[in-house]
């Protein structure tokens, strides 16, 4: 008579997920999490929700929110094995997105979301989080850390964050006051920040070998350069603000597809591209891609990462405070169906 065979226990484990693994690096982060903590936060991590506290120097405090990710710039990551900026970019893009509307950033959550989590992997994220929230005063309250396998692939990941902000309800920047004559100044950019790099990975690939390649022009490698993290504008434009009149993130759409929505209908921004050198990253680009300069205008910050509009009057004070900036344009009334003139 044959042997009946003994059936085996399903684990989750065996499935794909590991909880021993999601208790490791939850226990891996707990410290540097908590080194964001500002006086605002007032639960510890690992609960169900996040509380905070709004500043009482807010008489009528308004909140700003924002929610983004790092695109496909991951790829670069996992392919060169180098997760310690990716968080910096999270932050900062999502900070720099809220300052737009003069806001303060008090908290933001992350969600990072993995074929397969590794500890080691999560802690480095985290560890860009951190320092990014650190940096510009901003509490990691809280996040999601999903092992997805059939979703995500062995080595793949997704990294996004949700931020809260908050500006006095009288001094919110909405671009309602700017008018033909205004001065516009650029901010220097980083390189790509987080736009672009599916053009650039179809440009450039995805092999590390490739990435590890040094370039003169660069002054460092492929890599280095496409991993260069995303700027935060918040401090550099903090002491500005009451004078700023409106902002732009130069995003994905690239400076056509951003600066419009900074200003009202019936005006039209002419942008002088002599006015600044697109940094050395960009130029590759073009020529390997051979890309013409309307698609990289488009796709890219070309080196400007944030856009600023104010009274010509005060230009002089904004660049005391912001040596960075540099006079880029001006606004102008609206002559032809585009809005953005580069020239």
């Amino acid at each position: 008579m044959a042997q009946r065979r003994k059936k085996t226990c399903q684990t989750y484990a065996a499935a794909g997920v590991d909880i021993d693994a999601a208790d490791r690096a939850k226990e891996l982060i707990r410290r540097k999490v908590r080194s964001t903590f500002s006086a605002g936060v007032l639960t510890d991590i690992g609960l169900f929700a996040g509380l905070f506290q709004l500043p009482s120097r807010y008489k009528e405090p308004v909140l700003v929110s924002s929610v983004d990710g790092v695109g496909t710039k991951l790829k670069l990551a996992v392919a060169l094995n180098k997760h310690d900026t990716v968080g910096i970019d999270l932050v900062n893009h999502c900070i720099n997105d809220i300052l737009t509307c003069g806001a303060e950033p008090l908290f933001l959550l992350d969600y990072i979301a993995m074929g397969k989590l590794v500890p080691g992997q999560v802690e480095s994220i985290v560890s860009g989080l951190a320092q990014a929230c650190l940096d510009a005063g901003c509490a990691l309250i809280g996040g999601e850390t999903a092992e997805m396998p059939g979703v995500y692939a062995v080595g793949d990941y997704d990294l996004a964050g949700f931020i809260v902000g908050v500006v006095e309800k009288g001094k919110v920047i909405n671009g309602k006051t700017i008018k033909a004559g205004d001065a516009i100044l650029g901010l220097p950019s980083t390189g790509l920040h987080t736009n672009g790099y599916s053009l650039a990975r179809g440009i450039f690939g995805t092999d590390a070998s490739k990435l590890e390649t040094y370039y003169p022009e660069l002054g460092k490698t492929l890599g280095e350069a496409l991993l260069e993290p995303h700027r935060c504008y918040y401090p550099l434009l903090k002491s500005s603000l009451p004078m700023i009149k409106g902002m732009a993130h130069i995003t994905g759409g690239g400076i056509p597809g951003n600066l419009p929505r900074a200003f009202p209908k019936g005006l039209a921004a002419r942008i002088d591209k002599g006015s600044w050198k697109a940094p050395p990253i960009f130029t590759l680009i073009q020529k390997r891609g051979r890309v013409d300069d309307k698609e990289m205008y488009r796709v890219f910050n070309m080196g400007v990462g944030m856009m600023v509009i104010c009274s010509a009057e005060d230009v002089g004070k904004i660049l005391a405070g912001v040596p960075k900036a540099r006079p880029i344009g001006e606004m102008a009334k609206m002559r032809g169906e585009e809005r953005v003139v580069i020239a």
